[in-house]
């Protein structure tokens, strides 16, 4: 089914809309939750919230693409869930180590910072100055938290490639940020 008909039946209030989004995302949203907290279980707890999240956000939101609001919503749980679970542990609440190497970049809790509607603008127009290849490796890494390893097997690439990549961009990003007046 097309994205526009599962947010109709969303905004429809037919309960379809759910298992139509599951068949269609299910496999992405769990994908990313696994990859932030690296527990089947815990993976599968954040995406069946996933749903419930969607349902209460659909109405009033109208999405356009859905699959990346569900992702959104599933890798921002994921993200809650890792903090409360490494707030409980001793030496805990450090973020993932994706987003620890983006705290240089970006002022404040990159967490925070990236759910704010100017910054993830700013970072969208980023993101379109990169060629196509760097942009793949950066969201994979920083949006799906995929490790280097797995980048590199995925780009046919070796390791310090997909390294030195994101290491060069995130150099760009520091400097784009700070063109446009946004310093860490």
């Amino acid at each position: 089914m097309e994205d526009s008909g599962i947010v109709a039946l969303y905004l429809a209030r037919d309960e379809r809309a759910v298992a139509e989004t599951a068949e269609k995302y299910g496999g992405r949203c769990y994908a990313v939750s696994y990859q932030i907290l690296r527990s089947r279980e815990d993976a599968e707890e954040c995406v069946n919230d996933t749903y419930v999240k969607t349902w209460n956000a659909i109405p009033p939101q109208r999405p356009h693409y859905l699959g990346a609001f569900v992702q959104k919503i599933a890798r921002n749980l994921a993200l809650t869930a890792y903090q409360a679970a490494r707030a409980q542990k001793r030496g805990g609440g450090q973020p993932p180590a994706p987003l620890q190497e983006l705290a240089d970049c970006v002022t404040g809790n990159p967490e925070a910072a990236v759910e704010q509607a100017e910054l993830s603008r700013i970072l969208d127009q980023f993101l379109r100055t990169l060629p196509d290849r760097d942009q793949y490796i950066f969201m994979r890494r920083y949006w799906h938290a995929d490790g280097v390893e797995e980048i590199a097997v995925r780009c046919h690439l070796v390791t310090g490639t997909v390294k030195s990549s994101l290491y060069r961009s995130r150099k760009k990003l520091k400097a784009y940020l700070m063109e446009r007046g946004i310093t860490p």
